[in-house]
């Protein structure tokens, strides 16, 4: 694209918008500093983008932060796509068969979002609010919908991404990564073993279209310390998730035949 194309301003007003996102509430001067832009700029932005709605001000430190507003722009993106609508039965299987936590991510860039979950009614249980977004690289959703992506697509996606350790468990070396991304294609399931926060273990299947194409995916999170204890074992989970994705999965292809034996390569 021509960069002589692009709109500056528009840049800077987003760019204060993802800086919100990663850092949740921040003054004037804190954007200014962490952006590199002048004070005068900030404030004109972000009172262009408080007066569309986009960012709210702390009445008390008159700090800023977002607003629900893309939140609900991409809430009613995903309601239109109908996959929250179409997969709520399935979740509710899920959930009332494995008594855990129960969630659907879809890809957004290089990470996934919670788009819907059901929690488990047990007192301590794994609960991640919806259009949370976390790594893709590190997470039981994120690996299973990169396993059925092309390998070019995976690899353009985070050749420039640094892979970092949030646990001793997690992958932080893309060749490494790759070999248990074929591990999950042949298994149709992934598993996210204290990757990304320790104590947590999440097992997860992609959801995919007609066309063969990956477009979210189901798990189960469940606390490590039930696993460990020996009334349900990982492969038990394994085999709910996987069976409630593969219906899904199904009603979206319009077929009897299994969409997770199409390896899409």
């Amino acid at each position: 694209m021509d960069n002589k194309n692009l709109v500056k301003s528009v840049i800077k007003a987003l760019e204060i918008i993802e800086l919100l996102d990663e850092e949740g509430e921040l003054s004037i001067k804190e954007i200014s500093t962490k952006l590199g832009l002048e004070k005068t700029t900030v404030h004109r932005l972000i009172t262009t983008l408080r007066e569309k709605g986009y960012v709210i001000q702390n009445d008390k430190d008159r700090r800023y932060s977002n607003s629900f507003k893309l939140f609900e722009m991409g809430n009613r993106t995903i309601e239109r796509l109908g996959l929250r609508r179409q997969a709520q039965p399935y979740l509710e299987e899920l959930a009332e068969k494995s008594h855990e936590t129960v969630n659907l991510a879809i890809l957004d860039g290089k990470y996934v979002m919670y788009i819907d979950k059901i929690e488990s009614s047990e007192t301590i249980k794994v609960a991640l609010e919806i259009g949370k977004k976390l790594p893709c690289y590190c997470t039981g959703l994120g690996k299973a919908i990169l396993a059925y992506m092309s390998e070019q697509k995976v690899l353009e996606l985070l050749k420039d991404e640094p892979l970092k350790k949030f646990t001793p468990n997690t992958i932080n070396d893309l060749n490494k990564l790759m070999r248990e991304l074929k591990k999950i294609r042949e298994r149709g399931y992934s598993i996210d073993n204290e990757e990304y926060v320790q104590g947590l273990i999440c097992v997860a299947s992609p959801v995919i279209n007609r066309h063969g194409e990956p477009i979210a995916a189901m798990s189960i999170a469940i606390p490590k310390f039930r696993i460990d204890e020996g009334k349900r074992d990982l492969d038990y989970f394994a085999v709910l998730v996987k069976e409630a994705a593969q219906k899904f999965s199904k009603e979206l292809w319009g077929s009897s035949k299994s969409p997770l034996t199409n390896k899409n390569r």
